[in-house]
């Protein structure tokens, strides 16, 4: 079997000792890191998405294989900057500098812990403020960073009510223009993330990894930062 697929079927069955072991193996052969964590871990890790969306896999499943993956993703992040990508928005092609955290008042994380570690996997500086967080906090570290995006999740329909006060915050700070924002959430809908002033939703991990790079990639289409 093809190095990329055993990395895919590791994933998939959440086998963190295989998931490290080919990881050290594309070291040893030379293996482009974020050809394996792009073609090997993290297309796994969207059928395990896609396992737990149709409710196949169930939350100690999801944990189990986005753990294996991380574990991988920690054997091959050191080398990583040796294609240029070690500066965030470095001329070596890194995809940008995340802030991410769950809303004010929600401390659920589960959905919030995927995508990181997802963007991650896609080569992403990501700095994880945890639960619970501020608008206003997700600001600051976005500005103290030069960060490109600011992501923000929520579970309840009570917290997700922050999202559009995050926007308004930047607009009021005149900020809105330099840092994009992308929302999401089990409760929250596309229709949602567009009245909230959000650039961008991701219905699941997967899907918020390829906005996010999207995102970035129009936001730099102007200049060469």
């Amino acid at each position: 079997m093809e190095l990329f697929e055993q990395m895919i079927e590791a994933t998939v069955a959440g086998d963190q000792e295989r998931c490290v072991s080919l990881a050290r193996q594309a070291v040893e052969q030379n293996v482009e890191p974020l050809a394996a964590i792009e073609q090997g871990y993290s297309k796994g890790m969207s059928i395990v998405g896609e396992k737990f969306s149709r409710m196949e896999y169930y939350l100690p499943e999801l944990i189990r294989c986005a753990d294996a993956m991380k574990a991988a993703v920690d054997v091959l992040r050191p080398h990583l900057g040796k294609g240029g990508a070690g500066g965030s928005k470095g001329a070596g092609g890194g995809p940008g500098t995340v802030v991410i955290g769950t809303i004010q008042g929600d401390l659920h994380d589960l959905g919030k812990n995927i995508v990181k570690t997802m963007l991650q996997a896609a080569g992403f500086d990501v700095h994880d403020l945890g639960c619970d967080v501020q608008v206003r906090r997700f600001i600051d570290k976005a500005e103290e960073l030069q960060a490109d995006l600011i992501a923000a999740s929520a579970i309840l329909t009570t917290t997700m009510a922050y999202m559009p006060d995050l926007v308004s915050l930047l607009s009021e700070m005149g900020l809105r223009e330099r840092f994009k924002v992308m929302v999401g959430g089990a409760p929250v809908t596309p229709e949602y993330a567009e009245q909230s002033g959000a650039d961008g939703y991701g219905e699941n991990a997967a899907q918020a990894v390829e906005v996010a790079k999207g995102l970035v990639r129009a936001d730099r289409g102007g200049n060469s930062r």
